[in-house]
């Protein structure tokens, strides 16, 4: 199942031909990454001379002005070469894709952000804290943001903090008492009192290293209060966070690419030819590439549905859908190629182990699987009621 399908512009096909030149680079820094669970920064300083991150601002600001369907292309393509690289670069472009679309800060600070990101600045959003997870679920942060002498004093502790070696800058949520919200300050990382405490110890996405961010008593001018609201960021209509099912996609397409190539190679002396022969490896292969078929066209059906102004104001939950299927059928995919190649793929030297552990942690990125259905379910009532 190929993503050749899918590709339609020329600045599509340029940039595609781009990043594979780096294939053979991003793809043996893996197994390094992984088990030292060191930042990818080869790759990502990769990205970022090559000018990808500046992809995403619009025309106006320097930018190519790339779409939602142009970054999943993009980001699957990276993620098939490291998944680690992929996700974290991947928050990168799905905060500055939503900034600069829905123009959420003043004119006067988007224009000077993105001279930085011309420059090469990367910035994610650190959001998520240990009492309250995931800030889709509507949590009041414990981070805490009080006004002094005409600054902001910040502090707190934030978790899973992704890229956190890499960022220049950080969009930190915290509860503004006075104005009763959520208020998003940028804080750029040489700021006193900004410290990253290496907390990342998993066995999935281990080169994120998306340690917790320490913020004690940290001093922030008034003009860095960029944002503030007063519901779930969750309920937005939001395209470009759909750079996470494409990386779980993208670590798909790697598994599947190796089981087939074993099982056309693979030649055990009680065969006269590979395994590829066989009917129940025949069936495997069918069913991956079945899940891989459903996945894509289900994924960048809705990303074209929401570029698509004239038709964007119809989607509901389909964002949520199309992360909870994408990310399941990846699973799913990892898991036959596994049983496809046998004992071999549990071997530490085997990017299948990788793979196995690195998609699972799609289930534990935002929208979560549980909220997705209960929407489904609730939006169905609601409709029906009306």
């Amino acid at each position: 199942m190929s993503k050749k399908l899918f590709v339609r512009s020329n600045t599509q096909k340029e940039w595609l031909k781009e990043l594979l030149k780096h294939e053979e680079t991003f793809k043996r820094h893996s197994q390094k990454v992984d088990e030292q669970s060191t930042f990818p920064k080869e790759n990502v300083k990769t990205l970022v001379d090559m000018g990808y991150t500046k992809l995403i601002l619009p025309q106006e600001y320097g930018g190519e002005g790339i779409s939602v369907t142009d970054m999943i292309l993009f980001q699957e393509t990276i993620a098939s070469f490291d998944g680690a690289t992929g996700l974290a670069i991947g928050w990168h472009q799905g905060v500055v894709g939503e900034l600069y679309e829905n123009k959420l800060w003043e004119e006067d600070k988007l224009n000077s952000f993105a001279k930085e990101i011309m420059n090469g600045a990367l910035v994610n959003r650190a959001v998520t804290e240990a009492q309250t997870g995931s800030p889709t679920r509507g949590g009041r942060p414990g981070t805490n943001a009080v006004k002094r002498d005409g600054k902001w004093v910040i502090s707190g502790q934030k978790t899973f903090t992704t890229m956190s070696p890499a960022l220049t800058h950080f969009l930190v949520s915290a509860w503004v008492e006075e104005k009763e919200g959520i208020g998003f300050f940028l804080i750029e990382r040489e700021t006193r009192g900004l410290s990253i405490k290496e907390t990342w110890d998993v066995i999935a996405m281990r080169g994120t290293e998306s340690h917790d961010l320490v913020l004690d008593n940290v001093e922030v001018a008034e003009e860095n209060f960029v944002e503030f609201n007063q519901g779930p960021r969750g309920n937005n209509v939001n395209g470009w966070i759909l750079h996470i099912p494409a990386c779980y996609l993208g670590i798909a397409q790697a598994a599947r690419d190796y089981a087939v190539k074993f099982a056309t190679e693979h030649t055990p002396n009680s065969l006269n030819g590979p395994i590829s022969q066989l009917p129940n490896v025949q069936s495997l292969i069918g069913q991956i590439d079945l899940e891989l078929m459903k996945a894509r066209h289900f994924l960048y059906s809705v990303a074209e549905a929401y570029d698509d102004e004239s038709r964007r104001h119809h989607i509901t939950n389909e964002l949520g859908a199309a992360k909870h299927i994408v990310t399941n059928s990846s699973i799913a995919i990892v898991d036959k190629a596994m049983r496809l190649v046998g004992a071999k793929s549990l071997q530490l030297s085997n990017p299948l182990q990788r793979y196995y552990r690195d998609v699972r942690a799609g289930l534990h990125n935002p929208p979560m699987d549980d909220m997705t259905i209960s929407k489904l379910a609730q939006t169905a009532i609601e409709q029906t009621v009306k």
